[in-house]
């Protein structure tokens, strides 16, 4: 586990287990909302998205945490090529949404932790679940049957629930 990239649907714990995986394993932790996100919370330019990304790819260690520019495959897809770890988060989309609207109910009195300075958490919210009504396009049984012909040579986890996503650095980190 050099190169892990995590991924899934909003709010499915993506940030969270990350985390716990960095501290565990030592390996540098990259979310891409960072690198996509200026400071005020505007996107930044493409060029610059994709030059940040392929630096971290050509590290000899990452951890990516997201999806990138919902727009653009392009630096999704060379994550998958490039990690050794693949961490696909498949909660219940009933679950996914209760963690938006808890993230946004909680994000009325703090701010979620890693969220971009100066960006709205209503605004992100309303964001997200537009998100997730368009993520059965995409994250789907042909996406998880493509991900399996990807991972052949790779190690891939998927996780389908809240106590898997709980429990995971512990049963798969020594």
């Amino acid at each position: 586990m050099k190169k892990v990239a995590v991924f899934g649907k909003p709010a499915n714990g993506k940030s969270t287990l990350s985390k716990r995986l960095a501290s565990a394993t030592g390996i540098k932790l990259y979310a891409l909302d960072s690198i996509l996100y200026e400071q005020n919370g505007q996107e930044v330019d493409r060029e610059s998205y994709e030059e940040a990304h392929e630096n971290i790819l050509s590290s000899e260690e990452w951890i990516i945490e997201g999806f990138g520019p919902i727009n653009s495959l392009n630096s999704f897809h060379r994550r998958l090529e490039e990690a050794d770890t693949l961490i696909y988060i498949e909660l219940p989309y009933l679950v996914t949404y209760w963690l938006v609207t808890k993230r946004l109910i909680k994000g009325l009195v703090k701010k979620p932790e890693g969220w971009p300075d100066g960006s709205s958490v209503l605004k992100g919210t309303l964001n997200s679940y537009k998100v997730l009504k368009l993520c059965p396009r995409f994250w789907n049984k042909d996406f998880l049957q493509n991900l399996e012909k990807l991972s052949a040579n790779k190690t891939l986890y998927v996780i389908r629930s809240i106590s898997e996503l709980n429990s995971f650095v512990e049963k798969n980190v020594q």
